[in-house]
């Protein structure tokens, strides 16, 4: 059964993005055509930054954020300990360490108590500098940034939004890609705005940072791609992918409207029944994607595997906390209980605002059945 049915989207987009691609195609302008400049205008000026500069995929975009800042040996990155490893890999890459913090029960997003802790520990132990906070828009969800950013101008950190799931959401009347002092997202084809492929940006407003990241992206050139004035990487969004996202971006806002109703029939429809996601207060998720919790990892394959029996699919989101992972295995020295409960218990249901409320029933019987 397909309930995230991208057709229906492809349809919509067809029109649009047929004129779009014809021209791309008769002008051979396959990188850095005027679509990228155009894409860029408009994200800049639907999120409220100064400057977006399009990349070729998120993790891309927090690399150039953590090389423009320069991140790197003896500095200490905190990162909330349930996430995807892109948030803080490429600052790991660059010689920094991972100290991970625990996240909030119930909107899954970066505890700012937890962070408090982590980074007195590490003024404590004097061993790293603590220079960055990444904060994530998980599954959509706004992290709670005022309280995030005072945290940051406390201990004099940078801070950084990885909105790579939180394209069209909002906290407090702004745009999810505004806050901190640079922010990054991804348009891999999953997220609220994907493309066809991979793509990504960065959003700042510190016009010298965007000029480093203009140059870093292109190999560091200075005033050519031949002139290169620093070591930087390849970095470049294709036209004909912000040809997509420019078609999409004219179906973004009623497409955030209708998951807003999608979730909504959820909430109700699982009241009681199960954990849903709580929404940062005075907050607007995009809803990337909607994760029940159960009370147990058994209760949790017990309903995915009945719901599989039925036809409805589910995924997790994710199965494995940061500090957990092999990868970062020689930087944890405690365990964070809110990060475990959700890796254990956590389950993705079809979710779009292009599933109908006949596939929505689907999904809820199927549920609520197994429970």
């Amino acid at each position: 059964m397909e309930f995230i049915n991208l057709k229906k989207q492809y349809e919509l987009l067809r029109p649009n993005l047929s004129v779009r691609v014809d021209e791309i195609m008769a002008g051979a302008h396959f990188i850095g055509g005027p679509e990228v400049g155009e894409l860029e205008e408009r994200l800049a000026d639907y999120v409220g930054r100064s400057h977006c500069l399009g990349c070729g995929n998120g993790t891309e975009a927090l690399q150039l954020a953590y090389m423009a800042y320069g991140i790197g040996a003896g500095d200490a990155v905190f990162c909330p300990a349930m996430t995807f490893i892109a948030s803080v890999e490429p600052a790991v890459m660059l010689g920094a360490t991972p100290v991970f913090c625990d996240i909030e029960p119930d909107t899954f997003n970066l505890s700012p108590s937890s962070l408090v802790e982590q980074i007195e520990i590490v003024e404590r132990e004097g061993k790293l500098r603590p220079r960055a906070v990444v904060a994530v828009d998980f599954l959509g969800n706004p992290a709670r940034f005022d309280e995030i950013s005072k945290i940051c101008a406390d201990h004099g950190l940078l801070l950084i939004e990885d909105a790579a799931q939180g394209t069209g959401a909002s906290y407090k009347g702004s745009r999810c890609g505004s806050f901190g002092d640079i922010a990054c997202t991804s348009f891999f084809p999953s997220k609220p705005l994907g493309c066809y492929g991979d793509g990504g940006a960065v959003f700042t407003d510190d016009n010298e940072i965007a000029g480093l990241i203009a140059s870093l992206k292109v190999h560091g050139k200075g005033s050519s791609k031949y002139d290169n004035v620093r070591v930087g990487m390849n970095s470049r969004l294709d036209t004909i992918q912000a040809a997509v996202l420019l078609a999409k971006m004219d179906l973004l806002d009623t497409e955030m409207d209708k998951r807003q109703e999608v979730a909504a029939r959820y909430w109700k429809a699982f009241e009681g029944k199960i954990q849903t996601p709580r929404i940062t207060e005075d907050s607007t998720s995009s809803f990337a994607q909607f994760v029940l919790i159960a009370e147990s990892e058994e209760q949790r394959d017990h309903v995915v595997a009945s719901m599989k029996k039925v036809g409805v699919p589910s995924l997790v989101y994710y199965p494995k906390p940061l500090h957990q992972m092999k990868a970062f295995g020689g930087h944890v020295v405690q365990s964070f209980p809110n990060a475990e409960h959700y890796a254990r218990c956590n389950f993705g249901i079809p979710f779009s605002p292009y599933i109908t409320e006949e596939e929505q029933d689907e999904v809820v019987s199927a549920v609520l059945a197994a429970l």
